[in-house]
């Protein structure tokens, strides 16, 4: 994970400064008197948008407050119905409001249709939710398209150490090679770093397995790769290797870490002729459930918020896990990883297990609002059934 939590936000106004007449044409549009011939209530009702097409105004229509296209998932429930008339031509508006009713005013009845809007993610440019109970999804977005995927990588990377300490050719307490002067560097930088390989100490495989998962160590990973294997080609092979047994098809890697061969040069662990690892939303959801499966502590091991090694803090920013701002109690989120670069975007696979329910596996990939739509994500694949 790159060390950059700063999420950025681009507001982008237009302005046209002319004088021609189609200008004029369109402020005298908008500036033009709306007067109500009738208004009444109405029983509640959920529409939802019948295209990207319409805007939502004030009742005099001079201020526009929404547009359709700016909410492509969002229920509106109508309370009110008017005529409004402009210059000559009379339409019927409805009075909607969103659930939470931060965003309501005047629409034209043509530009909505009846009902709940299908679920959706605004977001997440990629998304799946898996059942994990029978592997099959239950929801996708684009979940088949191969992307950068950060350090959700990092999967695969602690699947593999595991899977040699579970087999008997490695020990927890195996001390692993850290002086090499590319990981001590990238440990020191402010962009790909954080957890820091001092000369004084001997790091095992626990301390690096756990600043790898909570604290998303890049160095951590790739130290543990080369553990796994001797080095860190030979480890990005076996990842590969291992994402093939599984029949991943839309899994490539070139990095332990997930950090892209455009930072890993700096540091001589750039390897391949591809930039990034590349993997669907699917896929990641199918090696977090072979990892869960094969090796279920990770979810004890991903559910811890923070802990100290050699001194450090790793600290989980999983914002799902209890006493968290995203924590849901009846989703018992206890996992799983968190990642982010700017290529990548914020990347995020959770899991949790609702009382009667499956676990349920999510991955949202290239997201601004990782948690949340996750909590959503997570909330509707249970309302599709899913039960125990």
């Amino acid at each position: 994970m790159r060390i950059s939590k700063f999420k950025g936000f681009m507001l982008a106004l237009l302005f046209t400064v002319t004088l021609g007449a189609a200008v004029n044409v369109q402020v005298t549009a908008n500036a033009a008197t709306y007067t109500t011939v009738s208004t009444k209530s109405v029983t509640k009702a959920a529409y939802h948008k019948k295209s990207a097409a319409g805007a939502i105004y004030n009742k005099a229509h001079n201020k526009r407050i929404a547009t359709m296209k700016g909410y492509p998932n969002t229920t509106w429930y109508v309370t009110q119905q008017a005529t409004l008339k402009h210059s000559n031509s009379k339409g019927i508006y409805y009075y909607v409001a969103n659930k939470s009713g931060s965003v309501k005013g005047w629409i034209w009845h043509g530009y909505l249709k009846k009902g709940k809007a299908p679920f959706g993610l605004k977001y997440a440019k990629n998304a799946v939710a898996l059942d994990y109970t029978t592997g099959k999804a239950v929801w996708s977005k684009r979940a088949n398209t191969a992307r950068p995927i950060a350090s959700v990588s990092k999967l695969m990377t602690l699947y593999l150490v595991l899977d040699k300490i579970d087999n008997g050719s490695g020990k927890w307490t195996d001390i692993v090679k850290t002086n090499n002067r590319g990981l001590v560097a990238m440990g020191n930088s402010a962009s790909c770093g954080g957890f820091r390989f001092y000369s004084n100490h001997k790091y095992t495989v626990k301390e690096l397995y756990d600043a790898a998962l909570l604290d998303s160590s890049n160095n951590a990973a790739i130290a543990l790769g080369q553990w796994v294997s001797g080095s860190n080609a030979k480890f990005i092979k076996k990842m590969n290797a291992q994402a093939q047994s599984w029949n991943l098809d839309k899994a490539s890697f070139v990095s332990a870490s997930g950090l892209e061969n455009s930072d890993l040069k700096a540091f001589g662990y750039n390897y391949g002729s591809a930039n990034a690892n590349m993997v669907s939303a699917k896929d990641v959801a199918l090696i977090a459930r072979h990892l869960i499966k094969d090796y279920p502590q990770i979810l004890t091991d991903g559910s811890v918020g923070s802990k100290r090694v050699n001194g450090q803090l790793c600290y989980n920013y999983n914002n799902m896990l209890q006493g968290r701002k995203y924590y849901q109690a009846s989703l018992n989120v206890d996992g799983l990883k968190t990642g982010y670069t700017p290529l990548a975007g914020y990347c995020f696979v959770g899991t949790g297990q609702k009382a009667g329910k499956h676990r349920v596996i999510t991955v949202v990939l290239h997201d601004e609002n990782e948690f949340t739509e996750t909590k959503s994500l997570m909330n509707h694949a249970y309302s599709l059934g899913m039960d125990a």
